[in-house]
């Protein structure tokens, strides 16, 4: 039967700070009120996006439903995301509050 070679241990080395690439959030120092707001916005975009696609669907200028279904989709499932994120920031809030100091 052959042996087996014993493998090296692997060296442990602490790393320094990562490299952020320039134009990044975190290079940025972009905050999570910032990122809701980024957020917010985004969501509002989609809405008017499938908004003025419906319109254009039912004026006759853009004849795929199936791009006018899945812009609103977009922009529903989106806008749902954005609702449990308060939801979420609520509740969070509230247990802040009960706790006693």
């Amino acid at each position: 039967m052959p042996s087996i070679d014993r493998l090296p241990p692997i060296p442990l080395t602490i790393r320094g700070p990562q490299e952020v690439p320039p134009g990044t959030a975190v290079e940025r120092g972009a905050g999570f009120a910032d990122t809701l707001k980024q957020f917010v916005s985004d969501v509002n975009e989609m809405q008017v996006a499938a908004d003025d696609k419906t319109k254009k669907f039912a004026t006759g200028e853009i004849k795929d439903i199936h791009e006018v279904m899945a812009a609103t989709e977009e922009a529903g499932i989106s806008l749902m995301l954005l609702i449990e994120l308060r939801n979420k920031a609520l509740d969070a809030y509230k247990e802040l509050m009960r706790t006693p100091v």
